[in-house]
């Protein structure tokens, strides 16, 4: 299925082919749910996916490395690296021996997607070595126009509109932070223990919820009211960024 898939993209050189697979065989390891959906695309777009997803979850698998196989300075070479071949990658600086970078540099060139939107996201990525918690949404939407938001707007060109990309481009935007909400809402536990909370400060104040009592409840398998308000009160935001997207859908 792959060399059809490669074969409908016109992707003939060896090498692509190969950093392709690779990307591919990621998203299928590592991203079950976004490697089912690219089944629903045509066979010549999936591996532009597969690119972009690889890209991700190689820097994504760095800075959520907080085991004691390594360091934080180890995480924040290997992250500079590469963000490092990336930027060459980008701008034509020289040829690159990893697939990934490979891949994903021919997929920007291919569907001209615009190089800010992945130093965008690199510095999100390099926010995630030191910041462990935001004040408030809007510093959490910051943080998101590179973590997630430019995701949804390196996948527009992937996916083509019917109408002007421009007037497209902030739902895909929002409906790229939206999946990170909803990914945030999951996974609160998962993040305490990685030290990080993604839900804004000042709305977990307002029902009286702070790290301590997180904390609290995830070692102890204890409940406590005040967070299921929170995070009800979390869900109601997704839910409007929600409605943020959906007048994206009818522009694909």
């Amino acid at each position: 299925m792959t060399g059809r898939e490669l074969d409908a993209a016109g992707i003939t050189d060896p090498r692509l082919r190969a950093a392709y697979t690779r990307c591919r065989l990621l998203n299928a390891r590592h991203g079950r749910t976004y490697f089912l959906a690219t089944r629903l695309l045509p066979a010549d777009r999936r591996p532009a996916v597969h690119a972009l997803y690889g890209f991700a979850r190689w820097a994504d698998d760095i800075v959520d490395d907080t085991g004691a196989e390594t360091t934080p300075a180890e995480r924040a070479a290997a992250l500079t690296r590469l963000d490092r071949l990336l930027r060459r990658a980008l701008t034509g600086g020289g040829p690159t021996d990893e697939p990934v970078v490979l891949a994903l540099a021919d997929t920007a060139d291919r569907y001209a997607i615009e190089p800010a939107h992945f130093t965008d996201f690199m510095a999100s990525m390099r926010a995630d070595l030191t910041v462990t918690d935001y004040a408030t949404y809007a510093d959490l939407r910051a943080y998101m126009h590179g973590s997630a938001a430019v995701i949804g707007l390196q996948m527009l060109p992937v996916l083509g509109t019917v109408t002007a990309r421009a007037l497209a481009a902030p739902h895909a935007a929002a409906l790229g932070v939206a999946f990170q909400l909803t990914n945030f809402l999951r996974d609160v536990g998962e993040d305490l223990d990685r030290g990080r909370i993604y839900l804004p400060a000042d709305l977990l104040a307002a029902h009286g919820v702070h790290r301590d009592l997180l904390l609290w409840s995830r070692h102890t398998g204890r409940r406590d009211p005040r967070i299921p308000a929170a995070l009800r009160a979390a869900e109601d935001l997704t839910r409007a960024v929600y409605r943020e997207a959906e007048p994206g859908l009818a522009m694909l």
